[in-house]
């Protein structure tokens, strides 16, 4: 795998940046920032300062333009700060002109992400996968990161600027992504053929906005301890477990979670991982109420269901952190019938938006799991109905 190690290490101090443009106006910059800084938290950097710029579009040369370059360097400058860390894509060309003003290594949010991927990555399929996307991230980059490889430290990039160099490297990084595709065809061939014995069995699987809890709720469900914690991206690998409610069984995955500005090399290099949820008979989406931006998280994740092509599956929405929602929502001085009134009208619009598909719950107190395991049940029952209809009787 690319060595990454140097990119992020721990304590490092960060300056975020982020650009209000004709496509991005400057509360979605603010939002998107706060997302990068618990990107940042994840991968072992702090925030410590964020600077936003307004442009009719990005800088060819230097992303937010130079005026604002210098005010980031007059800030660093003097600092114990030896990352800025820019929100959008930035060309191998950018990251070489930033760095020329600012003197401290700049990377994008893609790079980010995908450093985060590399250090959570622990099967041979998740490991080749993260090598696959970081080498198709690298490609159209080559030519103006020089300085920028130089500092990942050995193998590609180490040689010196000269254009033959240049090419060399460009070839050799096209024929390690050919091998790494041709070794994930290899490990997707056998994950293929596992799915496959899985039997006659419904598949539910687990979708989302990341850290949005479905790794507790998979715990709760199918009462096996699956990693889960308050960081980004604690789930790569798919875990499956057979679940049985009321002498009906059923196969429940835990996948991945998804995020806005996911790098395209990334969505490509785990959609194998992702056959989970393109095979899945019914998907429980899982949406963390209490965020502030949860309906945009909730179109993110639809709209990357879209692109696996597995969005006119059966879905049951479930709005977990309602704990986290009404201790939002509510100051102490309301009255009771109040708060009823206010919840009563977030579930009124959800069950007529989605039909009734919906549960609301809290995972973490374990509050309406009854309630979520029976609307399972009839998905499941429902789906064996359509499915496997001669295995019914034995489920009743």
């Amino acid at each position: 795998m690319l060595d990454k190690k140097n990119i992020i290490q721990q304590e490092e101090k960060a300056v975020l940046v982020g650009l209000v443009h004709k496509d991005q106006t400057e509360p979605q910059v603010k939002e998107y920032l706060e997302e990068l800084a618990f990107l940042a938290e994840t991968a072992g950097a702090q925030a410590v300062k964020r600077f936003m710029q307004k442009l009719a579009h990005p800088d060819s040369r230097t992303f937010v333009g130079k005026g604002k370059l210098e005010q980031i360097q007059e800030y660093i400058q003097g600092k114990d700060i030896n990352l800025v860390i820019f929100d959008d894509e930035l060309s191998g060309s950018q990251i070489q002109n930033i760095e020329k003003i600012l003197g401290v290594k700049t990377i994008d949010r893609s790079d980010l992400i995908l450093d985060i991927f590399a250090r959570r990555a622990k099967t041979a399929q998740a490991k080749t996968q993260v090598e696959l996307a970081q080498y198709q991230y690298l490609l159209p980059r080559l030519k103006g990161m020089w300085k920028h490889l130089e500092r990942l430290g050995g193998g590609i990039g180490t040689r010196g600027p000269g254009e033959t160099e240049i090419e060399t490297d460009r070839r050799i990084v096209k024929d390690k992504i050919a091998l790494l595709r041709r070794k994930l065809a290899e490990i997707d061939k056998i994950a293929g053929v596992q799915r496959k014995d899985r039997g006659e069995f419904i598949r539910v699987a687990l979708v989302g906005y990341t850290n949005v809890g479905k790794s507790t709720i998979m715990n709760l469900i199918s009462k096996r301890e699956v990693f889960a914690e308050n960081k980004l991206f604690a789930t790569l690998d798919t875990t499956t477990s057979k679940v049985v409610f009321e002498n009906t069984p059923f196969l429940l995955s835990d996948t991945v979670g998804f995020i806005r500005k996911l790098p395209h090399h990334l969505v490509e290099s785990f959609k194998s991982t992702l056959d989970e949820v393109r095979e899945a008979d019914i998907l429980l989406h899982v949406v963390d109420v209490s965020h502030p931006q949860y309906e945009d998280q909730l179109g993110v994740v639809n709209s990357t269901l879209q692109e696996l092509k597995a969005h006119d599956k059966p879905v049951i929405t479930i709005f977990n952190k309602m704990d986290q929602y009404e201790k939002n929502t509510f100051d102490p001085w309301l009255e009771e019938e109040v708060k009823v009134e206010i919840l009563n009208e977030l579930k009124e619009r959800w069950e007529n938006e989605l039909q009734g598909n919906c549960v609301f719950i809290s995972a973490t107190e374990r509050r309406n799991l009854d309630t979520l395991r029976t609307t399972i049940l009839e998905k499941v029952r429902d789906m064996y109905k359509i499915r496997y209809p001669y295995k019914t009787a034995f489920f009743y």
